[in-house]
């Protein structure tokens, strides 16, 4: 990564250089409330996490492919990712949920495998909101003891935990054995009579019965079971999660899943009962007052614009009494209302998908409507909201970066990390694997070969498996190309982590002078601390300019001594002319981080 620093970059840099500190700066340099933390996240599909098993068989079961444990994700791992500069690991698919295991010696019920996608399952199909998943526990009767174990050594090594809400679905077969006795089970005091009630927990296709779609060919060809006979005993039928009002969902909806009802009738024009309160609404506070105290400090709600946004107005600020610093995320994807779910619905943080994910996509794959002229315009687009917005280019919706059908290898990403990790103060996530370039590669089960690591079976991520070195976590199975790349990730994270102009400064871009479509620079200061970024998207492309400064935007400056350090490389340069220019080169598929000593 050897670049240097452009003109540009020092034209906003010096010019903000004697700015005066805002008192919201001061505000938010003084650390005084839940938003003033950059919060780097690393999303990890648990069951996957501590795998040491390299068989990957296609639909291979449990005993076959393996799968991770709680206790996998030992201290040498929380050290890892600590190290990496994680402040928060969302352990993803902890609540219980169906798969194809028996683990009815335990005294859970046996699924039907017909409503089951893949042999472990979907962690978005939750059977037992009370409950952990099995497939995660040493010893599954003592499976709760487990996770809480793994929250306290979590806490130990100074990181957060998140863990899913998934508030609108459950799974067909949901029912709670691990619920407090006073607490009714959803659906078991609903009128099946009516299609809607709001005081029903589901809604109902009334005088129809389930009936399984076709194609699906449960746990694959080799798997057997009594139950696999592509049916399911549910009459009436329920709606299903995706918001299908049919008594037969197609294989590409979520027919694992039951909608549940928070008092919107769907079937005329949306119109919502939401007084007195429905019943959901109670028992999904309870949830998560229960979590609560389990001592979780976040919740990543699923696809929570698919819930009315008065019912997380209600319930955020109740679950805040149990722990004000708990921090809720919203999986969402509508623009129009982001607003409204920061401020009425009372949510910390919002995913950036269709915004600043889907343009830097664009920029990387090199695609023809790719346009760094886009970052431009959302940076001022998302100005009032920019710290509440998630940063990522993985987790387990999306395709791997190393992916065939996104850019081939992680090396790629760096661009575009770069801008994630430092367009705003908000929080940054990566899914594991990510940081050692993790292809996703393999047709595992029911997702097929489709870019992404399987959320549904059971399976080895290999890139992560070289670093997890068989429990060390030390990184030497490695080659040399992803210890430089997870070496990249380190030195990105934990800068972005500690720096204050990253967290808490304003935003200023630059001038396209000297840049083509593909290039993108910008300065980040709060008020002697500078921050200068410089990212290139071009594939075969350098940025090699030497650039006149204007005299008369420094004034007396211009004979000013400045050194620039780039954080990745640790090299300095040392302006001692300005009025002479200042060289930029920065290689493709990378970008420079530059401070002001």
């Amino acid at each position: 990564m050897k670049q240097t620093c452009s003109i540009l970059l020092l034209l906003a840099m010096l010019a903000a250089c004697n700015a005066p500190v805002s008192k919201n700066e001061k505000q938010a340099a003084s650390g005084d409330s839940v938003h003033n933390n950059k919060l780097i996240i690393y999303q990890m599909l648990t069951r996957l996490f501590g795998n040491k098993n390299t068989t990957n068989k296609y639909y291979g079961s449990e005993e076959e492919n393996g799968v991770g444990k709680f206790g996998d994700i030992n201290d040498k791992a929380l050290d890892s990712l600590k190290t990496l500069g994680i402040t928060h690991v969302w352990y993803t698919g902890i609540i219980e949920h169906p798969s194809m295991q028996d683990y009815s010696s335990a005294g859970i019920a046996v699924d039907d495998p017909d409503v089951v996608k893949g042999r472990a399952g979907s962690p978005y199909a939750i059977k037992d909101y009370y409950d952990v998943d099995p497939d995660l526990a040493t010893d599954v009767k003592n499976r709760m003891q487990e996770f809480e174990a793994l929250v306290i050594r979590t806490h130990d090594h100074g990181l957060k935990v998140i863990i899913d809400f998934v508030p609108n679905h459950v799974a067909r077969t949901y029912h709670s054995n691990a619920k407090p006795s006073n607490v009714a089970d959803f659906g078991a005091n609903d009128d099946v009579t009516k299609t809607f009630s709001a005081q029903n927990d589901f809604y109902y296709i009334t005088g129809k019965s389930f009936v399984v779609p076709k194609g699906v060919n449960a746990g694959g060809s080799d798997f057997k079971s009594p139950l696999k006979d592509n049916k399911f005993a549910e009459t009436p039928a329920k709606a299903t999660g995706n918001n299908v009002f049919s008594e037969a969902p197609s294989i590409d909806d979520w027919y694992e899943t039951i909608k549940l009802n928070y008092g919107v009738d769907y079937k005329n024009g949306e119109t919502k009962h939401l007084s007195p309160q429905p019943s959901v609404w109670l028992k999904m506070r309870d949830i998560l007052v229960f979590w609560a105290n389990k001592h979780v400090d976040g919740f990543r709600c699923d696809v929570a614009e698919m819930v009315p946004v008065e019912f997380w107005e209600w319930v955020i600020p109740q679950v805040k009494k149990v722990n004000p610093q708990i921090v809720f995320i919203a999986e969402a994807y509508n623009p129009k209302v982001f607003q409204q779910y920061l401020t009425q619905g009372k949510f910390d943080y919002l995913y950036d998908k269709v915004g600043l994910y889907d343009a830097v996509k664009r920029l990387i794959k090199n695609d023809s409507l790719a346009n760094t002229n886009d970052i431009v315009n959302l940076s001022n687009a998302d100005s009032a909201i920019s710290s509440n917005l998630l940063r990522f280019l993985e987790n387990h919706d999306e395709e791997r970066i190393a992916s065939k059908g996104f850019a081939q290898k992680g090396e790629n990403g760096i661009p575009g990390m770069i801008v994630s990790a430092t367009l705003s103060g908000g929080p940054v996530m990566i899914y594991f694997g990510q940081e050692m370039g993790e292809h996703g590669d393999g047709k595992e089960g029911f997702g097929g070969e489709d870019n992404r690591t399987t959320l549904f079976d059971y399976w080895g991520v290999p890139a992560h498996q070289a670093w997890m070195n068989n429990g060390a976590f030390d990184g030497k199975s490695l080659s040399k190309e992803q210890k430089k790349l997870r070496a990249f990730y380190a030195t990105l994270l934990n800068y972005a982590k500690n720096s204050d102009a990253i967290k808490y400064g304003k935003l200023s871009m630059l001038p396209e002078e000297g840049f083509d479509k593909k290039s993108v620079a910008y300065v980040r200061n709060i008020g002697d601390q500078i921050v200068l970024v410089v990212v290139n998207f071009n594939r075969d492309k350098t940025i090699n300019l030497y650039m006149q400064m204007p005299a008369n935007l420094f004034d007396k400056k211009s004979d000013r001594r400045v050194v620039l350090k780039e954080i990745f490389t640790r090299q300095s340069i040392e302006i001692n002319d300005l009025s002479k220019g200042i060289p930029v080169q920065v290689s493709p598929m990378n970008g420079v981080i530059f401070e002001v000593e």
